[in-house]
């Protein structure tokens, strides 16, 4: 090979290796600083494209596996509200029990059938109030006012704090918030949900009051009567209940989900009443109408919920779960009563039924929860087995890589040596130019 200045073929021969080893060298450092064997498409386009799918699939999952653990959740705290129902439903069969027994009189059972009423209200403010995150588990969740600015509104006379009635309360959102005609979708209309008050005389100077309520239950069809009278001879003037002078009184009418406050106001009907003089009933004119309840902005309750279980879109990644309603009238305990033998008889046999009914609930409830242990198990095997294959695919062997990285190391350093034995070279030719 002739010797020249101009060109250094060995210092370019060992430049050009030298920057090969130093890219080589590189490389093998990003790969063992970030501690996976593709870093760029460039490294294994295939092993990157297979990698970032199964790198989706297993955050997917362990997402699914968080769905699974809030599912599980949910529907435990469906369970532990049915099973306070249950002990409720046992206090009330032997209530039932006590008061089916020929040693008790009627006024006996009466004390017993206040409590019956009250553990029926506590079913339904039960299942109103389970809920997780929002979402009804075991009943409606209604919440319901009176739109008092229409109270009295109407042909019937008013229900003002003159004529005694100082106020109203809901205490069955679930009974008023039933309204299958909404304004729109989802959204029921409850202007339509009316009552009536009429205060009627009865024998030997007696009192009563009847409330009745007309609720729209069924979409398009005719709204559903409910009613309930209480004897509130006591409150006549004069009688032991009397409503003085800045007292009041509250009346609870359960079965139509109302409670009345009255004042002292309530007097004069009450009296005109005893004399013979009916309020509201028998006379259009003075019928005593509200026309108008507040929009319900509680929860509905919802049969069928599906589960996000899985990494993909497809019915097999869901699990639809059904639920079911155990209030009050899901129960078949709405009409219950134990004041007399009779009732109080027929009565064993409605909670036996609730019971019944309640046992099924739990053990639906039950099995879809061992379901999801199931589902929780298998998706933590694919998580295992899919971010496995996926380190196949990406994750770096450092050991022999960090062997490749020495190697290129030990080929820079001799490159750099090279090359600067390759630049020595014409510093020859300057003898002979010096001869």
């Amino acid at each position: 090979m002739a010797l020249n200045i101009i060109s250094n073929y060995a210092a370019n021969v060992a430049h050009r290796n030298l920057q090969n080893s130093d890219t080589m060298a590189t490389r093998s450092l990003a790969k063992l600083s970030s501690g996976t064997r593709v870093v760029s498409a460039r490294d294994d386009a295939a092993s990157m494209a297979i990698g970032a799918r199964l790198n989706a699939t297993t955050e997917a999952l362990k997402t699914a596996t968080v769905n699974v653990g809030q599912a599980n959740s949910m529907l435990q705290i469906a369970d532990g509200a049915m099973a306070t129902i249950d002990d409720v439903l046992v206090r009330m069969k032997t209530l039932a029990t006590q008061a089916a027994s020929g040693n008790l009189s009627d006024t006996e059972r009466g004390f017993l059938d206040d409590e019956l009423q009250l553990l029926k209200d506590e079913i339904d403010r039960i299942s109103s109030s389970t809920n997780f995150n929002g979402i009804q588990l075991i009943g409606d969740g209604g919440d319901v006012d009176i739109d008092f600015a229409t109270v009295g509104a109407g042909t019937g006379a008013d229900i003002t704090n003159a004529n005694g009635f100082s106020g109203f309360a809901i205490t069955d959102n679930n009974l008023w918030a039933a309204d299958e005609t909404g304004i729109a979708a989802g959204t029921p209309d409850l202007s339509d949900n009316t009552f009536t008050i009429d205060i009627t005389s009865g024998p030997s100077n007696s009192v009563s009051m009847t409330i009745t309520a007309s609720l729209d239950e069924t979409d398009g069809g005719p709204n559903t009567t409910y009613s309930q009278t209480i004897d509130i001879t006591s409150y006549v003037p004069g009688n032991a209940n009397e409503v003085g002078v800045g007292e009041q009184a509250t009346l609870n009418f359960d079965e139509v989900g109302l409670s009345l406050t009255i004042n002292s106001g309530i007097g004069t009907i009450l009296t005109a009443a005893a004399g013979g003089t009916d309020w509201g009933a028998n006379a259009a004119s003075t019928e005593a109408t509200v026309v108008s309840m507040d929009a319900d902005n509680g929860q509905r309750f919802s049969t069928d919920m599906d589960f996000q279980i899985g990494s993909n879109n497809t019915a097999a990644d869901r699990l639809s779960v059904s639920l079911t309603k155990v209030d009050l009238v899901e129960l078949g305990l709405d009409n219950t009563a134990i004041d007399n033998q009779v009732d109080a008889q027929n009565a064993i046999e409605s909670i036996n039924s609730a019971i019944d009914t309640l046992q099924e609930a739990r053990a639906n409830i039950g099995t879809y929860q061992n379901r999801l242990d199931f589902a929780g198990q298998n998706l933590a095997t694919t998580q295992e087995n899919t971010e496995s294959a996926r380190s196949t695919l990406l994750d770096l062997d450092v050991a022999a890589e960090m062997t490749q990285f020495t190697s290129k190391q030990i080929l820079v350093q001799s490159g750099v040596a090279m090359l600067a034995q390759a630049n020595q070279m014409p510093q020859n030719l300057l003898r002979l130019l010096q001869g």
